[in-house]
């Protein structure tokens, strides 16, 4: 039977821990890592309402995109919805995790999932984040060359866009004194040794060195290990907020508003006018992501759909893009499916289901 710790481990596989902002709350927040899982309901939001579905249905997991611990709590007394929800999932045993910022901040992510619903082509992330990379030099004996690279692949590194296994290997000759107390792989104790050595180079995500200098140490042959590691202010192209792409073809406003209103099943939105102005390249930010309308604006989008924008921020378009607000629920909503798609394909023995509650404290009136 798989446990709570395989599922979590599996999403923070797609959406590591460390990629989420500092002020998030992201990972298990009730349960036991340990417990099996009888069933995974997910959800955009974890509420009271959600907890009952959950008893309702034997799931004892519950995956939520927003963290329902997300400030301190020094007290549970039930006297908000926060705490009410804790107390049941610890009264009834059931374990809630959260992915959200780390979830927006990869390619496959949230806003790649928004992408997918507009149908954008040529996808990429709209500001990328810089020091999330490393580069690890090593000096490994030709022979031993092969071993190493493969253990330092499958511990993550070398991995670019669309290409892995990716490294760069020079020869030359290594020399060393081995004390009289070593124990060299090659040579002897206290006689100066030459040795044919590649010198090899991966990048790797920085999340991932711990893991990376363990296979190193692991495979290659030497007492001591020469190598370095460098933090790399590359940007990394898997990593990153938001998401720009083009429309198959170009429309007007009042196209593109209701292909939007189509596409992510909207009731309303609010929305900045560009005249007569083609929509074709369009940039997405789920959630709140007003902070990206220069952003959008510099990488030449015609129009940025996002949610939560404030009344002032909408000038800052200046009438050269078109802001969509189309709710922060709205453009949530289908991270379930991101859920859903990951759990379901690595797991076949337990229930994974979509929760049916709408968790949208907003409602319309038209």
């Amino acid at each position: 039977m798989a446990k709570i710790k395989d599922i979590t481990h599996l999403l923070e596989h797609l959406a590591p821990l460390r990629y989420q902002e500092s002020y998030d709350n992201a990972g298990l927040q009730t349960g036991d890592a340990q417990a099996e899982v009888k069933g995974v309901l997910l959800t955009l939001d974890c509420t009271e309402a959600v907890i009952d579905e959950a008893l309702e249905k034997d799931c004892n997991l519950i995956v939520a995109h927003h963290p329902v611990i997300f400030k301190g709590l020094k007290q549970l007394t039930g006297r908000n919805y926060v705490e009410r929800t804790i107390i049941k999932a610890i009264q009834h045993n059931i374990a809630i995790y959260a992915s959200h910022t780390n979830l927006d901040n990869v390619l496959h992510g949230v806003n790649t999932k928004i992408a997918d619903k507009l149908g954008l082509q040529q996808q990429r992330i709209l500001v990328n984040k810089p020091q999330t990379l490393m580069q690890l030099v090593a000096f490994v004996p030709l022979d031993n060359t092969d071993e190493v690279l493969q253990a330092l692949h499958k511990a993550g590194a070398g991995n670019i866009g669309e290409y892995s296994n990716c490294s760069f290997q020079v020869t030359g000759t290594g020399r060393f004194l081995p004390s009289d107390k070593a124990n060299p792989a090659i040579g002897q104790a206290g006689k100066a040794e030459e040795v044919q050595e590649n010198r090899i180079e991966v990048l790797f995500p920085a999340y991932l060195q711990g893991a990376i200098m363990a296979a190193l140490k692991k495979t290659h042959p030497y007492e001591e290990v020469a190598h370095y590691l460098y933090s790399l202010e590359n940007q990394n192209q898997e990593v990153g907020i938001g998401m720009v792409g083009e429309l198959t073809e170009e429309m007007t406003e009042e196209a593109f508003l209701a292909y939007l209103k189509q596409k992510m099943q909207l009731q309303g939105l609010r929305y900045t006018t560009i005249g007569d102005k083609k929509v074709k390249r369009v940039a997405v930010c789920g959630g709140a992501g007003s902070f990206l309308i220069k952003d959008a604006i510099r990488q030449g989008a015609d129009a940025l759909v996002t949610g939560d924008v404030k009344y002032h921020e909408f000038f800052d378009a200046e009438s050269q893009l078109m802001i969509a607000d189309i709710g922060h629920y709205e453009s949530e909503v289908f991270t379930k499916e991101i859920f859903y798609d990951t759990i379901s394909k690595n797991f076949s023995n337990f229930a994974v289901l979509i929760s049916e509650v709408n968790t949208n404290p907003v409602r319309y009136t038209f």
